[in-house]
């Protein structure tokens, strides 16, 4: 069973904050986005690639330090999706 954690716009677009779903064995986890992606319609690859900004991560290790989407995850395994960083100064977001 792996553990499916979702942050922030992943969460509204899931509706909970956690899943939990059988995969076998070395299922990796571009299978994993891509079953999200097919059913919560999840923005999580571009190109074929996984999104340079977000974070992906196994068990509390960037999947980017890892394999990328081809990193392999076994039962009892969490993986968290978290969004891109808003970045930039308050200003851009205030009305004046």
């Amino acid at each position: 069973m792996l553990e499916l954690r979702f942050f922030a716009n992943f969460r509204e677009a899931v509706g909970q904050k956690t899943l939990e779903r059988e995969y076998p064995d070395g299922t990796t986890v571009g299978e994993v986005l891509s079953d999200l992606v097919d059913e919560y319609d999840l923005d999580v690859f571009e190109e074929g690639d996984l999104r340079p900004q977000l974070s992906i991560m196994k068990n509390g290790k960037d999947v980017a330090h890892l394999d990328g989407a081809d990193t392999r995850l076994d039962d009892g395994d969490t993986l968290s999706v978290f969004p891109p960083v808003a970045g930039g100064s308050l200003d851009a977001r205030t009305e004046g």
